[in-house]
């Protein structure tokens, strides 16, 4: 059995191909949080609208793109679309199914946040005069947006290893372009233990972005906090 090539993972250490795949990962994870943030806000305020055909509506997605696999998903978009009109290419689709399926579970991230906001923080608002958008753009979504910054920090770093899934639509991210080298090399170890280490330092600076964005928001309540004698 051959062992352990030393070489050969320090050959791929800091191989241009992998780092390409790496960066591919890194803007695949940010065009997908911003989408799924978009998205995600809709489905919050549609489940609680007012409107019980609104709120039904989005709970259905919710319930669908939350129930069933996200491998199933790009599978169901990249080869059963197109059998309806409708063809995507690799990226595309990776993108429309990381974004509709990450939007699933930040609606309801973000719909915990808003019900968190207390109900006279709305109630002042609208004695100032605000209307209802007003009251939400205003008042309770900047409140909200600290309450949510946690577990929106735990999706991204997710996320980051979520779009290994893609590599199955033959999306070039990391993994996928790991896999590739290893058909070649036949370092299967070697190179799986630099992908993992790529990952690592993907997901360890994210945390530390994380850290310091939360102790910015943290920082401005508590400054409210003491104003206020708590």
């Amino acid at each position: 059995m051959r062992g352990w090539n030393w070489e050969g993972f320090y050959e791929y250490l800091f191989n241009g191909y992998l780092l390409n795949g790496a960066l591919t990962t890194l803007w695949l994870t940010l065009a997908s949080i911003v989408g799924g943030l978009v998205v995600g806000c809709l489905l919050a305020l549609l489940r609680l609208a007012p409107y019980r055909w609104m709120s039904v509506l989005a709970q259905g997605y919710i319930w669908v793109f939350r129930g069933t696999p996200l491998l199933v998903q790009l599978i169901i978009i990249y080869t059963g679309l197109p059998q309806v009109g409708l063809k995507l290419s690799v990226v595309e689709s990776a993108l429309l199914g990381l974004v509709l399926n990450e939007a699933a579970y930040l609606a309801e991230i973000i719909r915990g946040g808003i019900l968190g906001v207390p109900a006279g923080q709305s109630n002042a608002g609208r004695a100032l005069g605000l209307n209802s958008a007003q009251v939400m753009l205003y008042v309770v979504l900047p409140q909200a947006t600290r309450i949510v910054i946690p577990a929106l920090g735990n999706s991204v770093n997710g996320l980051l290893k979520t779009t290994s899934v893609t590599s199955v639509i033959s999306m070039e991210e990391l993994l996928r372009s790991t896999q590739i080298l290893i058909q070649e090399k036949f370092l299967v170890l070697e190179l799986f233990t630099v992908a993992a280490i790529y990952y690592l330092l993907m997901t360890s600076v994210w945390d530390v972005i994380q850290r310091r964005i939360e102790r910015h928001f943290g920082r401005a309540y508590k400054t409210v906090a003491i104003a206020e004698g708590h």
